[in-house]
């Protein structure tokens, strides 16, 4: 009985064993494939503030594709003017039709808040923003350069001024 108690234990470490060495090499394979970028911005000048800060992450699924996912935080100051707090996130795809063009297609969510100074006229806004880009880039390595187009674009509404917008996209 003692024989088949040792058997048993040992035939259950082994097992387990082998499921959690499995398991953390599957997901040592998935973090391998996530890369981790994002951009930074600052704009100032003659009581004008701008800082944008926007970390993304991708999982590569092979040399040509990737899905990823990025997080948006903008806080806009015209002194005298309006304040803007802008929060958002966006759901990006990424194909390489060879290694150095890429084409791009994001979704991004965006909430505005703005309020605007007693002496302007003006309503406080807050609403939400969609945009929907469409762009090509440049690769060279873990940067990329290229223009987008956001086929949403309001005239009114849109956080961007224009529908084409440049980018460039690092990720590490």
């Amino acid at each position: 009985m003692s024989y088949l108690k040792h058997i048993v234990i040992t035939f259950a470490f082994l097992i387990f064993g082998w499921n959690t060495s499995n398991a953390q090499n599957q997901q040592s394979e998935f973090w391998n494939n996530v890369r981790y970028g994002g951009g930074i911005g600052l704009n100032f000048g003659n009581g004008f503030f701008t800082g944008t800060i926007a970390p993304s992450a991708i999982y590569e699924f092979n040399d040509q594709f990737a899905l990823g996912m990025g997080l948006n935080a903008t806080f806009n100051n015209q002194r005298d003017v309006f304040k803007t707090t802008v929060l958002g996130g966006s759901a990006i795809g990424l194909y390489n039709i060879i290694p150095e063009l890429q084409l791009s297609a994001e979704f991004e969510q965006l909430n505005v808040s703005r309020r605007y100074d007693i002496r302007v006229d003006l309503p406080n806004d807050n609403y939400w923003s969609p945009a929907l880009f469409l762009g090509a880039g440049f690769r060279n390595g873990n940067v990329i350069f290229g223009m987008r187009y956001n086929v949403l674009h309001d005239d009114e509404k849109s956080i961007y001024i224009d529908p084409w917008v440049p980018f460039v996209r690092f990720f590490f």
